[in-house]
């Protein structure tokens, strides 16, 4: 079976982790075969050719020059025409509402992956609607919830996202030289938030609530991820004015955007991303997880399927409840470390990329065999 996976592909989150995962497994699952179509060369499209990926750019888009968006169509078009494909996945409203009518007029079962929950009333979302797809699969229940104010007959499925665990893990020597290069005492709890530099991301209440632990001794802050859009650079610098203003800037690291995530989280000693709305999923707590940190979180969104007591916390997204726990956590290392073990099979139980691929397989199975008897 083969499959054009169809994206935008010029920031770099969550989906673009998902689509260079799926890149990686191909040699585990040669009876699928993903290619992918792109519309922005990046990082991704990068990552995706070092792992021996097809890729194929559609060229540059912008929806207020019509003309790139009739380009693009038309490259999309010629490659439908050229190559066969059991289905075209459309990750996210965007692809889907410029793509979707481009794979339905080839006659290719179309597949929209949902990455985000939807209420139908964004411009994108109400394009989105135009082109019903054969299928949905959602990142979680939670976004599942959502995709009928889009697409109310469409059949759905939920998949986890696969996170495979990293081929070199870390040792203890590993460890103790990224804690020294970045700083970090052997003693001191060092806290993590890897992630895209978003406000709703939750870096400012994990500061504010940080800040009322000034003069708790033995901890520190590393803040992964790095600016890739104007306002982000305006709200890093935001972050930065309000650790100086708490008292705490030197014990935070704004560590910029970062290859060694796996190395960063396997040296640190907790995980927290207080998220001020719902996360979809959030494939960085799986990741945390399988690194053996306890995760800290807010009682929303895709979280709520993840993290449970059996390796970590969730609390309600003010200041109070979140030192509270980073307190106990800090000053109880034998919590922490017993939290942390049992992550790993939380995330496996979740996320394991061989059940996920086995789903998959069984999903475009149905839908072929849906298609002949139709």
């Amino acid at each position: 079976m083969r499959l054009l996976h169809v994206y935008s592909g010029n920031l770099y989150g969550g989906i673009e982790v998902f689509l260079r995962t799926l890149a990686r497994l191909a040699p585990s699952a040669p009876e699928l075969t993903h290619e992918f179509a792109l519309c922005f060369e990046g990082r991704l499209s990068q990552e995706l050719r070092e792992a021996g990926a097809v890729t194929h750019l559609l060229g540059a888009v912008k929806v207020s020059r019509p003309w790139t968006v009739w380009r693009a169509r038309s490259v999309l078009a010629e490659l439908l025409r050229r190559e066969r494909y059991t289905a075209v996945v459309c990750h996210a409203a965007w692809p889907q509402a410029l793509f979707g009518p481009v794979v339905r007029a080839a006659g290719v079962p179309l597949i929209f992956y949902q990455h985000d929950g939807l209420n139908g009333r964004h411009w994108l979302e109400r394009w989105a609607r135009v082109t019903e797809p054969a299928l949905a699969l959602s990142n979680s229940r939670f976004s599942a919830q959502s995709l009928a104010n889009v697409y109310p007959r469409v059949p759905w499925k939920v998949r986890y996202l696969p996170v495979p665990l990293p081929e070199l893990l870390p040792g203890p020597v590993e460890r103790a030289r990224v804690r020294a290069e970045l700083g970090a005492s052997e003693h001191q709890a060092v806290i993590i938030q890897a992630c895209r530099m978003e406000e709703w991301k939750g870096h400012r209440l994990l500061l504010e609530a940080l800040g009322r632990l000034r003069t708790l001794p033995g901890w520190a802050l590393w803040v992964a991820g790095g600016v890739q859009r104007p306002q982000e650079a305006r709200y890093l610098e935001s972050l930065e004015a309000l650790a100086t203003e708490l008292g705490i800037r030197e014990r935070v690291r704004f560590l910029g955007q970062r290859t060694d995530v796996p190395q960063l989280l396997r040296a640190a000693d907790i995980h927290c991303q207080p998220n001020l709305s719902a996360e979809p999923f959030g494939i960085a707590f799986i990741e945390a997880l399988q690194a053996g940190l306890p995760v800290l979180t807010t009682a929303m969104g895709g979280p709520l399927e993840i993290v449970d007591d059996s390796c970590g916390r969730l609390v309600q997204p003010r200041p109070e409840p979140l030192a509270e726990v980073l307190r106990e956590w800090v000053e109880t290392p034998e919590l922490r470390r017993k939290l942390g073990a049992g992550g790993p099979a939380r995330a496996a139980a979740l996320c394991e990329p061989g059940a996920f691929l086995r789903g998959l397989q069984e999903d475009l199975q149905e839908l072929t065999a849906k298609g002949r008897a139709a």
